[in-house]
C-alpha cells in the first residue's frame, strides 16, 4: 500500500476513533494451527483498525463485549490470520518471536509498553506504520490509533515482537 494511502487510511481511523494484568491460564506459544493460517501483516494491520472506537472492558476479548490491550491483540491475530497468540501481555512480551528495533517497525508488530513503572511490560498494541499503533488503553477509553512519538508512549516503551516472518509479513 502506497504510504499516502496507510496514511490517509490511518488519519481516518484516528477521526472514528491497562490491560489485563493476569492471565487466565498460560497458553503455548503463539502458532497458526496446521491449515488454517491465511492471513498477513497487512491483514492484520486492516483487522486492528476496524476495531478503532470498540470500548475497552478489562479482560474483554471480542468486539461485542470490548477489549483489553491483550485480548485485542488476540482477537486480531486470531480472526485475521488464523494465529493463536498468548492471552497476557507478559507472555506476548515473552513469546518466541523475534526482537524488533523500534527502527525497523513494520506493520503488524506488537509493541510493548511499561505503563505501571519500572521495566515490566504491562501495556502492548499492534505497530500499523507511520509511527503509530492500535491499542485498547483504558477503563472508560476506546480502542484508538496512537503515536509512538507521544511523550508518554515514547517515555514507556520497552521494546516490539515480530509475529510474521519477513516473507509472510510481505504481500503475496
Amino acid at each position: 500500500m502506497p504510504a499516502p494511502a496507510r496514511v490517509a487510511l490511518l488519519l481516518l481511523a484516528a477521526l472514528l476513533t491497562a490491560c489485563a494484568g493476569h492471565a487466565p491460564a498460560p497458553q503455548p506459544p503463539m502458532h497458526a494451527p496446521s491449515g488454517s493460517f491465511h492471513g498477513n501483516a497487512e491483514d492484520v494491520l486492516f483487522r486492528a483498525l476496524g476495531l478503532v472506537g470498540t470500548p475497552y472492558r478489562y479482560g474483554g476479548n471480542t468486539p461485542a463485549g470490548g477489549f483489553d490491550c491483550s485480548g485485542l491483540i488476540g482477537y486480531v491475530y486470531r480472526d485475521a490470520a488464523g494465529i493463536s497468540l498468548p492471552r497476557s501481555t507478559r507472555e506476548l512480551s515473552a513469546m518466541r518471536a523475534p526482537a524488533v528495533g523500534r527502527d525497523a517497525l513494520q506493520s503488524g508488530d506488537l509493541v510493548f509498553f511499561a505503563t505501571s513503572g519500572g521495566r515490566q511490560v504491562s501495556h502492548a498494541g499492534i505497530y500499523v506504520g507511520d509511527g503509530r499503533f492500535v491499542h485498547a488503553p483504558s477503563s472508560g477509553g476506546t480502542v484508538r490509533l496512537d503515536s509512538l512519538s507521544n511523550s508518554y508512549w515514547q517515555r514507556t516503551y520497552l521494546d516490539a515482537r515480530r509475529v510474521f516472518s519477513p516473507e509472510l509479513a510481505r504481500n503475496p
